[in-house]
């Protein structure tokens, strides 16, 4: 039929809104796009010509979005974590994701869909999983106290100054 899926790919329910959020997450990540929009028949079970799904691209991965009305919302159970180069892109993704959502603690974000995020500088990683247990445990206990991480900060965690 022509349109391509990922061989998993994330279905995300909303009420009414799958087509707003769709260009909405189109718009933040730069190798974006919508694939296919289907729309209900007459056959329904919504009204003939609204929006049913909308595949969209976000950076290789694959997503439906779909009206399925109001019997089921999203929970921070399921997040997409999207691992960040630089201080710039954690920045930028935090701020246009979260407008109009809540930002909470460690590098999450629900924006105002009510789907969660994780905006995670790919270091972060590393650092956590450093074989020097001072560094690890100092890196997670400055992430603790971080809403947006901020890798400046994870760094002087990772290698405080020494004092001779």
């Amino acid at each position: 039929m022509g349109i391509s899926l990922s061989k998993i790919t994330p279905n995300l329910w909303f009420d009414h809104q799958a087509e707003e959020a769709a260009n909405f997450y189109v718009s933040i990540f730069k190798d974006s796009k919508i694939v296919n929009v289907t729309r209900y028949g007459e056959a329904g079970p919504g009204p003939e010509g609204s929006v049913l799904t909308v595949t969209f691209d976000i950076e290789g991965q694959s997503f439906v979005a779909l009206n399925g009305g109001p019997h089921f919302t999203f929970s921070p159970a399921i997040s997409f974590l999207v691992d960040c180069e630089t201080q710039d892109e954690v920045d930028g993704l935090w701020d246009k994701l979260s407008i109009g959502g809540e930002k909470e603690q460690c590098g999450w974000l629900r924006d105002k869909y009510g789907v969660s995020w994780q905006i995670v500088p790919a270091v972060l990683r590393e650092m956590l999983n450093d074989p020097d247990p001072e560094k690890s445990q100092r890196v997670m206990k400055a992430m603790l106290q971080m809403k947006k991480i901020n890798i400046k900060d994870l760094q002087k965690a990772y290698e405080p100054l020494t004092k001779n």
